[in-house]
């Protein structure tokens, strides 16, 4: 509508607060009112840079009865910032409902750049792709998250996770996909900022004799999963034997070249991804 207020998405530090951006901060000072998920921890952010806008909480539990508030507001020509409690709103954050309504009424929405844990941990790790897939949470469910890791195998996996959960997690993903190489961000930005690559075993006994803490951002790399024929089934059996006794990944490739008359390159490409 013509006399609507403006939509603003706008993202918060994700730990260290002077990630945000000077727009931001005239934007949140300007607005009449900032919706955001909990108004003690955005309270902090305000109080640090001298912000004295209202708050209204705007959560995952109350999205539907406050979008229809806060458009009541926008359609009055007020200004609303939305923000998350930490990141970019709508990335795994509430603000999606408030959006598709927006939409739906003709408001115009202006997004703001700035910080999001997940591009901040892509940006920290090599990946020889440049493409990945982002899916929040992983599905809960056994077979659902079987389902979503198999579909995606070859290529790489972004998620969130409990730092409860990582371990767990990391287990599965060994079951389903193979020993791959992973990384884990935790606590970016702030004092006690990790971000541990390994392989999936070396991962878990990493995080069983250190329990993680904070939020976690994983990626897995993705790895293009191979049809065997009987030939090669056979020497999968052989690479898993071999792993077993604790034969390195070279040598299983030199014993089983000797004995197969299969190039050293073939089987050790092949024995690398199996667990």
């Amino acid at each position: 509508m013509k006399n609507s207020g403006i939509l603003y998405i706008c993202p918060t530090p994700i730990g260290n607060l002077e990630d945000i951006t000077f727009r931001a901060i005239r934007i949140l000072k300007e607005v009449d009112l900032i919706a955001c998920e909990d108004t003690r921890v955005t309270g902090k952010l305000l109080n640090h840079y001298k912000i004295s806008t209202k708050l209204v909480s705007y959560h995952k539990f109350s999205e539907k009865k406050k979008s229809e508030y806060l458009i009541n507001l926008l359609l009055e020509g007020k200004n609303i910032a939305l923000v998350s409690d930490a990141g970019t709103p709508l990335i795994s954050d509430p603000g999606s409902e408030l959006v598709k309504s927006a939409g739906k009424n003709n408001i115009r929405i202006i997004p703001l750049p700035g910080a999001s844990a997940l591009t901040t941990a892509l940006c920290a790790v090599y990946r020889e792709s440049t493409g990945f897939i982002f899916a929040g949470f992983l599905p809960k469910s056994a077979g659902d998250k079987k389902e979503f890791l198999l579909k995606h195998a070859s290529e790489d996996i972004v998620f969130y996770e409990s730092p409860n959960r990582i371990v767990k997690t990391l287990d599965e993903i060994l079951k389903i996909l193979g020993n791959r190489t992973v990384s884990v961000a935790r606590e970016l930005t702030k004092i006690y900022e990790e971000i541990k690559t390994g392989s999936c075993e070396e991962l878990i006994e990493y995080y069983s004799n250190n329990p993680a803490k904070g939020e976690i951002v994983a990626i897995v790399r993705g790895c293009k999963l191979k049809n065997y024929t009987a030939e090669q089934e056979d020497i999968v059996d052989k690479i898993r034997l071999l792993k077993k006794e604790r034969f390195s990944t070279k040598d299983i490739s030199s014993i089983l070249s000797a004995l197969t008359g299969i190039k050293k390159s073939e089987i050790y490409d092949m024995a690398k991804n199996i667990n």
